[in-house]
């Protein structure tokens, strides 16, 4: 594209090199631009012109903006699915992408009315909480809070904080194998501390999975409920 003059347009130009470092490498999915401010010093122009040439890459794919956040390289949605059996470790390595583990607090306190009748415990009963944060590929994905009954699972708190899985953190307690019951999806709002570990903008949309998973014996072991960012996963259905 070129103007009247026959010269490429500053815009298309600052797109163009942009475009170039991506092939190269030098940004990957998931990472964040450099400020309007640093480009336009990169290249000697203005703002305007700077976000002139990131909506062209925006309109191709390659960029998405957050307000408030900036500009991101885009990245592939990751397929995650969710049926009787949600493990998060092999749904990522299924689908071709490094999975990884932030535990962010583990908590003992008492259950609340919803958590006692999810989890079918007397109300006030001790749970153990489990606050943490799941990455593909070094990406957050997913902020997670998974809820335990502390007496029907002794030593649950110790396993999480030895393991970066749940799921071996189970076996631990005595819970070889478990499924899913129940799972409920819901749109939601990013709150301001979901936004920084998701490294989003506070309003911008979520997915809310709130779910029950049962041990061999119909018994309720664990009380879920996670919040995905929107346009990083895509969540799969299977019966």
């Amino acid at each position: 594209m070129r103007d009247s003059s026959g010269k490429t347009p500053i815009w298309q130009a600052i797109a163009d090199a942009l475009r170039s470092d991506l092939a190269e490498g030098r940004y990957v999915p998931g990472d964040r631009l450099p400020t309007e401010a640093a480009l336009a010093e990169r290249f000697g122009v203005n703002r305007h012109t700077v976000r002139h040439g990131i909506s062209a890459l925006v309109e191709e794919g390659l960029v998405r903006t957050r307000r408030g956040s900036g500009a991101f390289v885009a990245a592939t949605p990751t397929d995650y699915a969710i049926g009787k059996r949600v493990r998060f470790h092999e749904n990522l390595i299924s689908a071709g992408r490094r999975p990884e583990k932030q535990v962010l607090q583990i908590e003992n306190r008492a259950s609340t009315a919803g958590e006692a009748r999810a989890l079918r415990i007397a109300p006030g009963a001790e749970v153990c909480v489990y606050h943490g944060l799941s990455l593909a590929d070094g990406q957050p994905v997913a902020v997670v809070e998974s809820v335990f009954p502390s007496d029907n699972l002794s030593g649950i708190a110790s396993a999480l904080s030895t393991y970066t899985s749940i799921t071996e953190a189970l076996k631990t307690v005595g819970v070889i194998d478990y499924t899913r019951a129940s799972t409920r999806l819901t749109a939601v709002r990013a709150t301001v501390t979901q936004a920084l570990h998701l490294q989003v903008a506070e309003g911008d949309p979520l997915l809310k999975s709130t779910s029950v998973n049962v041990d061999d014996t119909g018994q309720p072991i664990e009380y879920g409920r996670t919040w995905f960012a929107g346009d990083r996963v895509t969540l799969t259905l299977e019966h």
